[in-house]
């Protein structure tokens, strides 16, 4: 498997890999050991369908489906679209549904208001906008937990953040904050730092979703978050992908922050993205409050 920087803190590019013949035998043991050792991973120019999407994240392990977790209830998976088109058209740009886009540009890990966190997102560009924009960014907190001041990292080293879904839809609009699919999950708390089980190197795992540190006042809970989170996403720090439709690009949410950035919202846009949860092999056990 031949593979180029993607950043020089993080990243790789995988060359001359057909996701489509990925198998649990063939390749993805390769590829799990770049995914722990770079934390993310850009496969370009894919020909991947819904079920190559599937299989392959299905081979990181179990599928995130917040409709079943919030039933309590096995139901269908369906992938999830991250996309302003709606029903032939696309949303307009001052509707709910495009702010709710918009909240994905604050740097943020997914799920981590979540019963069990991710492990990974799997994305893949399928609509762009013609007059482009729309990047993915990433950003180590691997990296950015290694290099941070002293002064943070004493205050982070040991630290509990609790986290809400409608904390970070707040930021852009109280509105968007107050629907009930931003509230149904309760408030979650996580340990700060994901040491990651086969390498050993240690994470901030952090999130827009943050909102409290425990033991701290909220306020002063919040300066520490958005202290760390400016560390970690410095100019110099962040992996900017500028999509080409095929482009599957995927990262370890225990270890990367990552955000939308803005395109022309007259335009369609869509990425097909999906997570799997992390298991206890993946060091729940680590940053699980019990």
């Amino acid at each position: 498997m031949h593979t180029t920087p993607l950043h020089p803190d993080f990243g790789r590019i995988v060359q001359d890999v057909d996701l489509r013949d990925v198998t649990a035998d063939h390749l993805f043991p390769e590829i799990r050991q770049a995914f722990e050792e770079h934390s993310a991973l850009l496969f370009p120019a894919q020909q991947m369908d819904d079920e190559t999407h599937v299989r392959l994240a299905e081979l990181f392990g179990p599928l995130e489906n917040r409709d079943a977790m919030a039933a309590g209830r096995d139901l269908d998976f369906e992938i999830p679209e991250v996309s302003n088109q709606t029903g032939g058209g696309v949303s307009a740009p001052e509707s709910l549904h495009t702010l709710n886009l918009q909240a994905n540009m604050l740097w943020h890990t997914d799920s981590t208001f979540l019963p069990v966190p991710a492990l990974i997102n799997i994305l893949t560009a399928r609509v762009l906008p013609p007059s482009g924009g729309g990047e993915t960014e990433l950003a180590s907190t691997r990296a950015g937990w290694a290099s941070m001041p002293t002064d943070l990292r004493d205050k982070l080293q040991d630290a509990i953040i609790w986290h809400r879904l409608s904390h970070s839809r707040a930021r852009l609009s109280p509105e968007l904050a107050r629907l009930p699919e931003m509230n149904k999950w309760p408030d979650r708390p996580w340990r700060a730092i994901w040491p990651n089980p086969v390498t050993g190197e240690e994470a901030l795992f952090i999130a827009s979703h943050g909102f409290s540190i425990e033991g701290l006042g909220l306020a002063e809970g919040q300066e520490v978050i958005d202290a760390a989170i400016a560390h970690c996403t410095r100019p110099e720090a962040v992996y900017s992908h500028k999509w080409q439709v095929g482009d599957v690009l995927l990262w370890d949410e225990r270890a990367v922050l990552h955000r939308g950035r803005p395109w022309n919202y007259d335009e369609p846009r869509t990425l097909k993205s999906i997570c799997c949860s992390v298991t206890e092999a993946d060091g729940l056990a680590s940053v699980r409050i019990v």
